[in-house]
């Protein structure tokens, strides 16, 4: 591995996660415009957000389990193959209902990509842990900045060009990644045994994400006490228990359960839930207050968000540096105070019928710089914390878990904003800050009272 050309894969597994993070919310700013054309309501439009992360989430463990059998640069490159294919799809789809279809298969895709990226570093830099704390560190300040950067390209690319660019950008990104993935990353196995795909695991995922994710999406027309949305949330219930009971009772699982028994995993899984419920609901809920009640431009709301793009690019870069001399667990603690206060900031002062661009950044730029200081620690502490063998699966275990915060979250949020009065939307977004706020601090708690270094020494003595 001497002679790898290491800085050129970080580039090629950097290039997975601009992409799968950049359309987590260059849709954001969309929203209104494809509303209009498509003749789509809220509850639509909550799906054109959570179709991806639905899809991202619910295959995340299954291509996992792929790179493990497979090899991760095969799934890697499928991964950038078939989100070409789904972007295309959604670049040219004629209605809601088959765009939403397109960014189910874009989520899929995503999923292929990035625990194979993580699963290639993490064999790439095996040999120095340091090295790899701040590979991962840059591969996450990629992402980091790429999903702060989605709302301020996608209000540029839309005032030019219309909503569909969004998606016809991604072409060149992913033809760029495949082809550096072919040139630089050498074909890399696992020791372990080969794993079977879980086909019931897969399917009861599936059945209950969707299920709940649905239910809590279409709760706000019908109410809480409509048939349609207590069988769904009993349906993902049922769905739900009987995943965790085949997965006990399955020889190869596509979530190993005793991964949550090594000391410090079940805590960055929950920091990270934490950390994208608040911050995808919050980026969907200012994307419609920006437009509807500012009455902003799509490109003047898209360039708002502009400072969040260099503080997540700052705090990654600073986060690499901590991780290497303090370990895990103050990063992740420092992290999740600042984002608190940048949500508690934002709801106090940023939030209002008339609150200028000023009162918002003090808020805007505390949240992104919170989480870029705590997400790379976060993602070392869980590939600390399991066996290299296990790091495809791993860091799909802490993926889908996100995906899933981030999927709840813009269907609470969502719900919050739905109704049309002004009052009532800027009540909901006051409520959603509250929440984050709490959500970040008790991360943070979470993190102070876990000893994330124990579980590095236990897997790497």
């Amino acid at each position: 591995m001497k002679t790898t050309p290491s800085l050129a894969i970080l580039l090629a597994c950097s290039f997975a996660f601009i992409i799968v993070q950049l359309d987590v919310t260059i849709v954001n700013v969309a929203l209104p415009q494809i509303g209009r054309e498509l003749q789509a309501g809220v509850s639509q439009l909550q799906w054109v957000v959570d179709a991806y992360t639905l899809g991202f989430a619910v295959f995340l463990l299954s291509a996992g389990a792929l790179g493990d059998h497979f090899g991760s640069r095969r799934v890697f490159l499928s991964g950038f193959a078939l989100f070409t294919l789904a972007s295309l799809a959604c670049a040219m789809a004629p209605d809601a209902l088959l765009l939403n279809v397109a960014r189910a298969a874009q989520g899929i895709g995503a999923a292929l990509l990035v625990p194979s990226s993580l699963s290639i570093l993490n064999t790439v830099y095996a040999h120095d842990r340091k090295m790899l704390a701040k590979a991962i560190a840059w591969w996450t300040a990629a992402g980091g900045v790429s999903i702060a950067a989605g709302p301020v390209l996608g209000g540029l690319l839309m005032s030019a060009l219309g909503w569909r660019s969004i998606f016809w950008v991604n072409m060149p990104i992913c033809l760029i990644g495949f082809w550096l993935t072919l040139r630089v990353v050498p074909v890399l196995h696992h020791s372990g045994p080969a794993r079977n795909f879980d086909v019931p695991g897969q399917i009861l995922a599936v059945i209950a994400l969707t299920a709940f994710i649905g239910a809590v999406i279409e709760v706000q027309a019908p109410g809480l006490t409509h048939i349609a949305v207590v069988s769904a949330f009993v349906v993902a219930l049922m769905a739900g228990a009987l995943f965790i009971r085949v997965e006990r009772r399955s020889a190869g699982p596509m979530l190993p359960l005793q991964l949550f028994r090594q000391p410090g995993f079940g805590p960055a899984v929950l920091f990270g839930v934490f950390v994208n419920f608040a911050y995808y609901g919050v980026i969907f809920i200012l994307s419609f207050y920006l437009q509807k009640v500012r009455g902003f431009s799509v490109l003047h709301a898209g360039l708002i968000f502009l400072p969040l793009t260099a503080t997540f690019l700052f705090s990654n870069i600073v986060s690499g540096w901590a991780q290497a001399r303090v370990g895990s667990r103050l990063p992740m603690i420092v992290g999740g105070l600042i984002g608190a206060s940048g949500y508690a900031l934002l709801g106090l002062f940023g939030i209002s019928a008339s609150a200028s661009f000023w009162a918002m950044l003090p808020g805007l730029a505390l949240i992104p710089a919170g989480m870029g200081f705590a997400v790379p620690a976060m993602t070392t502490a869980i590939l600390a914390s399991v066996e290299k063998r296990q790091a495809g699966t791993a860091s799909a275990v802490l993926n889908t878990a996100r995906q899933v915060g981030g999927a709840m979250g813009v269907a609470v949020y969502g719900a919050l904003v739905a109704a049309p009065e002004t009052a009532t939307v800027l009540h909901g977004i006051e409520i959603a800050m509250t929440v984050s706020t709490a959500l970040l601090l008790a991360g943070a708690l979470l993190a102070w009272q876990t000893n994330f270094n124990q579980g590095e020494k236990l897997c790497h003595s």
